[in-house]
């Protein structure tokens, strides 16, 4: 069993949109810059018209009704990278490769085209095969200084805010859930040198039903009707690959 790269811990709370920069730092270590995207995945097969992606709010239709998306945050932590092969831990130390409880951070999604930087860390070299993070609902007794910085967000995970057919919305959601994402082909990461990862939220699939009509987020709420339609699609809504030109698409 090989050992697991948690590289990305101590850039959360410092570097935050650091990713911005060209450069890869004065001591010229490699580094991965960590990029949120929005879109419509190619592969993800929803009926209905795709949407262009300008700036915000981000406006979506499937003819009949029309969802305008202001505002998107997430709560992220635990976010990993994993090495392929043995040699993920080859410049630490062993007990430095166990899995390490970070965050959790909040994330405002992008609602604008291309690829948006979060924050920079320095990383080993070598190839990366997999990104792995969680969807966390934020707690108040394992999350105390978080939820005290964001009250509204207690035992939530995502918030979304907008309208549906004009009328004002908030969606919240409290899903908790682990993604683990392969890197097909795995990131590279090189002496002295810089890869860029994205991790592309596809929120196009969030507020439909199976055939693509889309649904009122306020029938999603905890409760209602389309929670959990809606959690699963929130759930299989993720994507990440190395993404050289920041353009938020893969390939």
């Amino acid at each position: 069993m090989y050992a697991r790269s948690t590289v990305l811990a101590a850039a959360v709370a410092a570097t935050l949109l650091s990713a911005c920069s060209d450069s890869t730092g004065a001591s010229g270590d490699p580094q991965v810059r960590f990029n949120l995207a929005t879109g419509s995945s190619p592969a993800a097969g929803m009926a209905g018209p795709a949407f262009a992606v300008a700036a915000a709010p981000m406006t979506l239709t499937d003819g009949a009704n029309t969802l305008v998306i202001d505002q998107v945050e997430l709560v992220l932590r635990e976010i990993e990278l994993e090495r392929v092969g043995e040699d993920a831990c080859a410049l630490v130390a062993d007990d430095s490769c166990e899995k390490l409880e970070l965050g959790p951070i909040l994330l405002d999604l992008p609602l604008t085209a291309g690829a948006v930087g979060q924050f920079t860390v320095a990383v080993d070299t070598g190839h990366y095969g997999e990104v792995e993070f969680e969807v966390h609902k934020a707690s108040s007794s394992d999350d105390a200084a978080f939820v005290a910085q964001h009250p509204d967000l207690a035992d939530r995970s995502i918030r979304v805010t907008g309208s549906y057919n004009g009328a004002a919305f908030t969606f919240y959601s409290d899903i908790d859930v682990e993604q683990e994402i392969d890197l097909v082909p795995p990131m590279v990461v090189g002496e002295s040198g810089s890869a860029d990862l994205t991790l592309r939220v596809d929120l196009d699939r969030w507020f439909r039903d199976d055939a693509g009509a889309l649904l009122d987020p306020a029938t999603a709420n905890k409760g209602e009707p389309n929670e959990g339609q809606v959690k699963n699609n929130i759930q299989n809504g993720f994507e990440a690959f190395e993404d050289a030109d920041r353009d938020g698409v893969e390939g």
